[in-house]
Formats: structure tokens, sequence, C-alpha cells
């Protein structure tokens, strides 16, 4: 939808303009602090409109790289605009309309990530990169849902030795935590990602789809075919389609809050500014409270969120982890826990056990 940057082109033409303006149009004076209510929408419109034709055009870029994008495009114009205005007769440059302009960004990004606390608005935190088509269809996928793995790679060697020919998908919570950041990364995660390159190496197609127990791992995204977050997962030319299963339950608010905050520009920055041990400390303790939050949501299998998620997928056999219990509903099947190396495979157009 490339015609959509016509719309913070639009803003950013209108900024220029008014800001070359000794006054505003009409005549209008904007006493204090209505002044900074103008900057602040106009920016916040600008914002807005930015982060609405990122994420339409480049639906690689997690909402975490669009809104950092957004956010320092927004303030960076704002610090330009004033700048401007220093020249022009009648106007003055401030402090505080920057501070403003800034503001209206961060604002306007607020709001367009409100919709994903609801419902199955949650595009706007959903991503992908790579190739979501498999070169051999026939061949079987081996599908693996939540192992939980922490030094052992359980379950991985034996599948690998026994179906040598056939390609992957991870659906989420790889690791009991995966961090994935300079210096934060554990030697089974290294070894891990080994094993990928060893089997794109073979040629299988390799794909790992995000659940809540992994962060800010697009850094790793070349090393799979396929690696994406939140809704969205299908493979094309096949009747596959797949989610972690984390934001199935619209009626889980505070762990939707929790993922939005979790996958933000902000808590990637304050990792990336912790020392490497702190950082890790901190992931350790990640790891424990995911043990333990929000138990109740978890306990009971939220069959009619999930019959509905999988509905929307009508013609295809819609896949999730999460749950860490085999469900059937509709066209959805929630795939079981592979804590002890129990994989499933997808083949000639069923799931069944591996």
């Amino acid at each position: 939808m490339r015609w959509l940057w016509t719309l913070p082109l639009a803003v950013a033409a209108t900024i220029v303009w008014l800001s070359s303006q000794a006054h505003y149009p009409g005549g209008i004076s904007l006493p204090p602090p209505l002044d900074k209510v103008a900057h602040l929408s106009v920016f916040a419109a600008l914002a807005w409109a930015m982060d609405l034709a990122l994420q339409q055009n480049r639906p690689d870029l997690p909402m975490y790289k669009r809104h950092m994008v957004v956010f320092m495009a927004v303030s960076f114009w704002g610090a330009t605009d004033e700048w401007h205005q220093y020249f022009v007769p009648g106007r003055a440059c401030e402090l505080g309309d920057w501070i403003a302009d800034t503001l209206g960004g961060a604002l306007a990004l607020l709001v367009r990530a409100l919709p994903a606390l609801v419902g199955r608005h949650l595009r706007v935190l959903s991503w992908w990169r790579g190739t979501p088509q498999r070169p051999d269809p026939s061949r079987a996928l081996i599908l693996v849902a939540d192992p939980h793995w922490s030094t052992d790679l359980t379950g991985l060697e034996a599948a690998t030795v026994a179906h040598p020919e056939a390609d992957w998908l991870f659906l989420g919570d790889a690791f009991d935590v995966w961090v994935g950041l300079p210096g934060m990364q554990s030697e089974a995660q290294l070894r891990f990602l080994a094993w990928v390159d060893a089997r794109r190496s073979a040629g299988r197609w390799m794909g790992l789809w995000l659940g809540n127990r992994e962060y800010f791992l697009d850094a790793h995204a070349g090393r799979f075919d396929l690696m994406g977050e939140g809704i969205g997962g299908q493979l094309t030319g096949e009747a596959l389609a797949w989610e972690h299963g984390d934001l199935v339950n619209s009626a889980d608010l505070a762990y939707r809050i929790w993922h939005l905050i979790s996958r933000s520009g902000p808590l990637w920055l304050l990792f990336r500014l912790l020392p490497g041990g702190t950082a890790r400390s901190v992931a350790a303790w990640l790891e424990q409270k995911l043990r333990t939050t929000n138990a109740a949501y978890r306990l009971a299998f939220p069959r009619e969120a999930f019959r509905s998620a999988a509905q929307a997928h009508a013609g295809s056999t819609f896949i999730t982890g999460h749950f860490h219990t085999h469900e059937c509903e509709a066209n959805g099947i929630a795939l079981p826990w592979a804590h002890e190396g129990q994989f499933m495979v997808w083949r000639a157009g069923r799931v069944e056990t591996l």
C-alpha cells in the first residue's frame, strides 16, 4: 500500500508551510499552552501516518524497530522545524515547542498500539521476514511447540537422525527465556543456532515463530528461512496457518499489556544499555516471573477464543503452541507440550504425532 506514504508527506508539507509563515493562517493567535497543543497535535498526526505507512509497507519490521524509527524521525523533524523558525520573522525557536513535537510523536505511537489490547486487532504488533514457501511441500514438516529448553535440546538430535529429510517449524518458547541481544545468548542457544545453520546447509526449510518467551530475536532472522511474531503465520501453497497462541485469549488483558511493554523500544534500549551480567540477571528474573504470571488464564484452555481464531483461517488447518495441551476445535489444533521431545508433524495435509 505505497499510496499510504502520501499521508506523512502531506503532513510534513503542511508543517513546513506553517513554520514558514510569520503568523498562523487567518491571523489566528494561539497563546500558551494552546501553541504547544498545536505542535503536539500536528506532530502526532505525522507520527501516526508514518507508523501506518511503515506497518503496511514494511511487514518485516518488528514493532519496536518501527516505533523507534518513527520516534527518532519525528523528534529530528521537530528539531529541524524549530531551527527553521529561527530564521522566519515573527516566529521564535523554543525548546518547549520541540518537546511538544517529540511528545506528540510518542503519544501517537502509544495510541497506534492500543488496539492490540483488545480482540484480534493484532496486526500492529505482528511482523514476519523471509520466505513463507517451502521448496518441496511434499516433505514432512516437523512441528515443535514449547520445548522450553534450558541446557539440553531434548529430542532434537533424535528427531534429526530419524527424519533427515524433514523441514522444521518452531512455534515459539524454544527456551525458558531467549533474549536476542549481544552477550545474552546461552551455550544451548548457540548450539541450536548452529544446528539451524547445518539443517539449512543440508537444504532443509527452517521456520521460527516467536512466542512469549522470546525477545528481540529479529537479529537472527537471516539464519532462518522464515521468522515472525504475532499473528499471520502461514505457508504459501499449503493449507497451514499458525501463531504461537499467547494472543488468542483477549480476556487476558494483563498479558496483552505486558506483551506490548516487553517488546517496546524503551525496553530494548534498556537491555542494550545494561551491562551484560545485569541484563542476564534481568532475563533470569523474567523467566521466574513468567512461570507464575496469570496462571488462572493458562490453566483453563480458552476454547471459544481458540475456535474463533481458528475459524478466521477457513480452509486451512490452524495450529498454535503455548497452551501445553493437545486440543482440537473446529479447524484449529493446539499442539502438545514438546518439553520431552514430543514433536508433531505436518504431512499430506494432516497434523500427526511424529
